[in-house]
């Protein structure tokens, strides 16, 4: 199965809902091995949509992540939305 960023979901979904549930995809596996900063990436977008359980989310990644991880997962989240 692809990437469901590659399959359009984020230019279908860029709604909070639809962030949410690409950082579930990314922080479950559900498309493949969990990766934790895509997961904290799509979580963000969706925190700044408005979506309050995202917010969770990104917090409880964050603490399994290292410090360097977080800082790319801000990054590709700012990269994201300078293009959407």
């Amino acid at each position: 199965m692809g990437s469901p960023e590659m399959g359009g979901m984020a230019e279908m979904q860029p709604n909070a809902e639809g962030l949410f549930n690409l950082g579930i995809v990314y922080a479950t596996g559900l498309d493949g091995d969990p990766d934790l900063v895509a997961a904290h990436k799509w979580f963000n977008l969706a925190a700044l949509r408005g979506n309050p359980e995202a917010a969770y989310h990104r917090q409880q990644l964050a603490e399994e992540m290292s410090d360097v991880e977080i800082a790319m997962a801000q990054r590709a989240a700012r990269e994201w939305l300078s293009t959407h």
